[in-house]
């Protein structure tokens, strides 16, 4: 049996939260306010013990003590020990600390006393009033030896605890502290000796060690950039895109498919294999009438237009094509597949000429067709200066979590495991609208785990770089206005009550205060490095 011990709370500042790049707070949906890993305040661990009763039939063969976080210190005069406890601390893999706990006998007959004491003033014992003095074999013999040793281990623990962690005070990891000694164990070691042994392991936060040393100050980085977010190209596809949508599209009856035309498909493919029993359905590459437009032909599988131009209404191709390395679903990638393409209508577009004319349809307020280019190119400008931060905030936090050398506690990467799991889970119900039953086998400890394994290479780079940008806000001192912070949190705090949704003001703070500060520092980091663009 192991014995988990909870605490007040100190605020541990990594992980923060920096799941993708921050360029905006967006704290009002319950999924960014997560537990996180904190500091525990070990001087301030508290118990509240439920008192066996003679008189209660569910206590007559059981004594239970409970617990949990109060706000009841146990580090004052009253609680000081007759003696030192001697503890050994043990470093082990993973940031884990091993306390080895050994108490003396004169501590542990005070405990033994202060049970005696507190049983005399709850027991009820014929022959006796309330709280007076009972002979001690008396009291033992109406509550049972047993139950009276149980009771005084847990005194034992009680009190020890608190000096057993003051070594790992700050360090500590809260829901990271167990004791493993078995109870049974300490019974024996007790009934035996009247002294008490136990081991507490405790994950403690991560040392950051940089390679090289002070490597942050100094970041090369090449940021990539998709030319599909080209602020001149964006514009004019979207013009194009718009142009299109006030034309008519008109029935081709004497001709197969050209360059221009729209083609309502039915496509199937399978794998193709020498072995016909080996021959697979490829499901991600069917489609029932699947609308294409020919001039996305570079947005289809390589060859897929090629093999189709000419095709007429009602008129079946078959042909084989590859799958690039490039591909984005990996399991397909190399794959040779054997396509089957049914057209089932075909379209030609009948456009207007694109003058003034066109204007306030292409763009509602616009009344030249050079307002409309203006207006989409300084809208595609904003979304590309977007997208190159969100790049560029990618490239570094790529960069950070390859410079930094740390043990990772399990207990934070199961919590920011947990954490990302939680998130993707929230996507597909809002995505899908899971029933119950799905619900439930998703959210499965197997499931669970099976997504920590799968993705741990994913979770330990988010670790990374948690702790990498928490590193950096410390070691340079870095600062936010605090007015941000108040204004920031009462815009989370209002957003939760617009939507009538229930929230911690201390986590939303907590939250806000991480998202500036990681902000902050890729702030830092982008002034003093090093960054070079280019278009993929």
């Amino acid at each position: 049996m192991e014995l988990h011990f909870s605490t007040t709370l100190l605020k541990f500042r990594p992980p923060l939260s920096l799941l993708s790049p921050i360029t905006s707070l967006s704290l009002t949906t319950p999924l960014l306010l997560q537990p996180k890993k904190k500091l525990s305040n070990l001087h301030t661990l508290s118990y509240s013990r439920q008192f066996f009763h003679p008189q209660h039939p569910s206590h007559r063969n059981s004594i239970h003590f409970t617990a949990f976080s109060s706000p009841a210190s146990v580090a004052s005069a009253k609680d000081r020990l007759p003696a030192d406890v001697e503890v050994t601390e043990t470093e082990e893999p993973n940031s884990r600390v091993r306390l080895s706990v050994e108490v003396p006998a004169v501590v542990c007959e005070d405990c033994y006393q202060r049970v005696i004491r507190e049983f005399t003033k709850l027991a009820k014992i014929p022959g006796f009033r309330p709280g007076k003095k009972v002979p001690e074999t008396v009291l033992i013999n109406h509550i049972g030896k047993k139950n009276v040793q149980k009771a005084t281990i847990e005194s034992i623990l009680k009190r020890t605890f608190p000096h057993a962690m003051s070594s790992v005070t700050g360090r500590a990891l809260n829901d990271s502290i167990r004791i493993v000694t078995k109870f049974s164990d300490m019974e024996e070691t007790y009934s035996s000796q009247k002294s008490l042994r136990y081991d507490i392991i405790v994950d403690v936060a991560p040392e950051v060690k940089w390679v090289p040393e002070n490597g942050y100050k100094n970041l090369k980085i090449v940021v990539e950039i998709d030319s599909d977010i080209d602020a001149q190209r964006a514009s004019e596809q979207e013009l194009k895109r718009r142009y299109k949508s006030v034309g008519l599209l008109r029935i081709i009856t004497d001709r197969g498919l050209q360059i221009g035309d729209v083609v309502v498909l039915d496509i199937s493919a399978t794998t193709i294999d020498q072995d016909e029993s080996n021959v697979q359905k490829i499901p991600s590459a069917e489609s029932k009438g699947f609308h294409f437009d020919t001039e996305d032909g570079d947005k289809v599988l390589p060859g897929f237009l090629d093999s189709i131009i000419g095709i007429r209404q009602g008129e079946t191709k078959s042909f084989p094509l590859v799958f690039p390395e490039s591909w984005r679903q990996e399991n397909l990638r190399g794959v040779h597949a054997q396509f089957t393409v049914e057209c089932k209508e075909l379209f030609y577009r009948e456009l207007p000429e694109l003058n003034d004319s066109l204007a306030e349809k292409l763009l509602p307020g616009c009344t030249t067709l050079e307002q409309v280019k203006e207006s989409l190119l300084q809208r595609c400008l904003e979304v590309e200066q977007t997208a190159k931060e969100q790049a560029t905030d990618n490239a570094i936090l790529d960069q950070l979590h390859k410079m930094i050398e740390v043990d990772i506690p399990q207990s934070l990467f199961e919590e920011q495991g947990r954490q990302l799991y939680g998130a993707q889970l929230l996507q597909i119900q809002a995505n899908m609208k899971l029933n119950e039953q799905q619900l439930a086998s998703l959210s499965s400890p197997k499931a669970v785990n099976e997504y920590l394994e799968s993705q741990k290479e994913n979770i330990t780079s988010v670790i990374k770089q948690n702790l990498a940008v928490g590193d950096i806000f410390r070691r340079e001192n870095l600062q936010f206005p605090t007015e941000e912070l108040v204004k920031e949190v009462e815009n989370s705090i209002s957003e939760f009550k617009r939507h009538k949704q229930e929230y911690d003001e201390e986590r939303i703070r907590e939250q806000v205060q991480e998202v500036l500060e990681g902000a902050k520092v890729l702030e830092w980091l982008k002034e003093h490095a090093e960054i070079q663009y280019k278009t993929r």
